[in-house]
């Protein structure tokens, strides 16, 4: 077997109604001043007054910081780490969507002030030390609670990634309860998107592919599988939501150490340029990704399909590998998600744009179990189109 390495976060503190503990969490990990990092959005739910609550009523004061952006730029992570330094917090906590958890986890790092957000970009870069730090998802996405990684954009339109261990918060706190008030629209494309994570963690071509976070990922589409169309249909399935929840958790814990691939890196163009929300990015791109990597990543398919389609079982070989790409775009279609970039209102002439941009994302091309060229890219998006 060879050799690898397989970090996660410290402590995973899972169950409906378990956001009543985050004030004790709090006082406990960090001390009675932190810094509250979420979005306008997570205010308007209420979800927040509710976080606040338990917060105060341990004691702990807070400084609320809600101006996260979708996509977030690196001026918004700057001027949240600013204010956090200036009010001397003991700790941060991260509430929300993956923009928030990702801002969190930078706040935690450059508010201490001995790193810059311009020397921290690419993989293992950050050193910290960071402030202690609680992740509270309120998607069941991007499984940010347990990755080493957070996505900035840069520019105009470029996603430029942070990657290192100390990222991984002290703790992550799950309630299934959080996600009860997710659009039928946002639950479906943040699963879709778990889902690529469990499929590209899979079949990496990563060297630190692994026997933990293959394990992790299969668990995690048998998981996902039978529950995202449920969540979909019925937001307060409480089954199909802890389910949803936990199997988004586990294929973060799969691909923050098997990292994902050319889904991800087609993806992140459509958001940085014309502001698709990253999961719905990845549901468009998906089955293009597989249906062209399946030359190289056969095998891979071929194990991973029964895990999320059962039925799959009864069909061998290529088949198999077909009929899985199909059922992922099915189930996509069956979610009520957009199929097409048409669809999106993009017109053809963004394409050549898009693949040009999508060879930048080195980081996770590199991890594709087939070789993409730029017109191999173009040819997918026009496929996508």
């Amino acid at each position: 077997m060879s050799p690898f390495v397989f970090n996660t976060t410290k402590s995973i503190q899972f169950g409906a109604g378990s956001l009543s503990r985050l004030g004790e969490l709090a006082l406990g990990t960090m001390g009675n001043r932190v810094f509250l990092v979420t979005d306008a959005g997570m205010v308007a739910t209420g979800i927040v007054d509710q976080a606040l609550t338990h917060l105060k009523a341990a004691g702990v004061e807070v400084t609320l910081f809600s101006d996260v952006q979708a996509d977030p730029p690196e001026a918004v992570i700057l001027a949240a780490a600013e204010t956090a330094n200036s009010a001397g917090v003991d700790g941060v906590i991260g509430l929300g969507g993956g923009s928030s958890l990702d801002v969190a986890k930078l706040v935690a790092l450059l508010a201490v002030g001995k790193e810059e957000l311009k020397s921290v970009y690419g993989v293992g870069n950050a050193k910290g030390p960071r402030l202690p730090l609680i992740l509270v998802p309120t998607t069941s996405g991007t499984g940010s609670e347990v990755t080493p990684i957070s996505i900035v954009t840069t520019g105009s339109s470029e996603k430029m990634g942070v990657v290192s261990p100390v990222l991984l918060p002290d703790i992550a706190l799950l309630d299934p309860e959080l996600t009860y008030g997710l659009p039928a629209h946002v639950t479906a494309a943040t699963g879709i998107d778990a889902m690529v994570h469990a499929i590209e963690a899979y079949a990496s071509a990563s060297a630190n592919n692994n026997p933990l976070s293959r394990t992790l990922a299969t668990q995690a589409l048998e998981l996902m599988g039978p529950a995202l169309l449920r969540a979909v249909q019925n937001a307060k399935d409480a089954d199909a939501r802890a389910d949803m929840l936990l199997g988004s958790m586990l294929a973060g814990q799969a691909f923050a150490n098997s990292p994902v691939a050319a889904v991800h890196a087609l993806a992140y163009p459509l958001g940085g340029h014309l502001h698709i929300p990253h999961g719905l990015s990845n549901a468009l791109v998906l089955p293009h990704v597989l249906r062209f990597n399946a030359v190289t990543a056969h095998h891979a398919y071929v194990d991973l399909a029964p895990h999320l389609f059962p039925d799959l079982a009864s069909l061998e070989g290529q088949e198999r590998v077909a009929a899985f790409c199909d059922r992922l775009a099915a189930l996509s279609a069956d979610c009520g998600l957009p199929q097409t970039l048409r669809d999106m209102k993009i017109t053809e002439d963004w394409l050549p744009k898009l693949a040009s941009d999508a060879m930048n994302q080195t980081r996770l091309l590199v991890n594709n179990p087939r070789p993409v060229t730029e017109a191999d890219a173009l040819a997918i998006y026009t496929a996508a189109f």
